[in-house]
């Protein structure tokens, strides 16, 4: 097993890299290293002030059923409205955020050595999916509570409301009915994968992000 780990570690770093010495519990603590590493980044750049706003890849937008209805609001003028209510749901997701680390580092402490084998066989996200597998029922049931305290903290629904209420007449029929909870519930633990994977391929990658001799002997190259 330790050959066909370490045969696994040396396609998972590239082929440069020194891995003849490695053993299976250096493989397994770099890699479970690598991934707090990717957690606790992930989590601090989420949880602050503009971590869901400023970051393209995550930014929580107006969902997609409402479209039409964000084009016609900005038609009449009521973009800032449209805006607003954008930031209400990103702040939402911001403050929920650190919520998720303590159960993201359960899940880590948790994980079997095979766990580990199939991670270091997987692909640039491998140890991400694997914590979607494992934990996203978990971290959506704790960020609820915090979601929608967050949201009623920065006035989402009634943002949301007063948006509809301000909604151009749609030609045919009544306007599309969205669970606004539920969306941002939905997007924020999205938001958060989306991060870890981020981190986890840049570890993989990149030697600037490898900030341990650990780290720089299971992904380092020569």
């Amino acid at each position: 097993m330790c050959g066909v780990v370490l045969l696994s570690v040396a396609a998972f770093c590239g082929a440069g890299a020194d891995v003849s010495s490695l053993t299976n519990q250096q493989a397994a603590g770099g890699l479970k290293e690598a991934l707090s590493q990717g957690i606790t980044t992930a989590v601090a750049e989420t949880g602050r002030p503009g971590g869901f706003e400023n970051n393209p890849l995550i930014k929580i937008t107006m969902p997609e059923k409402l479209r039409t209805v964000e084009k016609g609001l900005r038609a009449i003028g009521a973009g800032g409205q449209v805006d607003g209510f954008e930031h209400s749901m990103n702040a939402a997701a911001e403050e929920a955020a650190p919520r998720a680390k303590a159960i993201f580092l359960d899940a880590l402490k948790a994980m079997t050595f095979d766990d580990a084998k199939g991670i270091l066989t997987g692909g640039n996200t491998a140890g991400t999916e694997f914590f979607k597998r494992k934990t996203s029922g978990q971290v959506s049931d704790a960020f609820r509570p915090v979601i929608e305290k967050a949201m009623a903290h920065t006035g989402v629904q009634e943002k949301y409301t007063a948006l509809m209420g301000s909604a151009p007449k749609m030609p045919f029929g009544k306007l599309p009915d969205v669970d606004i909870n539920a969306y941002v519930l939905e997007k924020s633990v999205d938001g958060m994968f989306t991060m870890m994977g981020e981190e986890e391929k840049k570890i993989r990658s990149d030697p600037a992000a490898q900030v341990t001799p650990l780290l720089k002997t299971v992904f380092g190259r020569l």
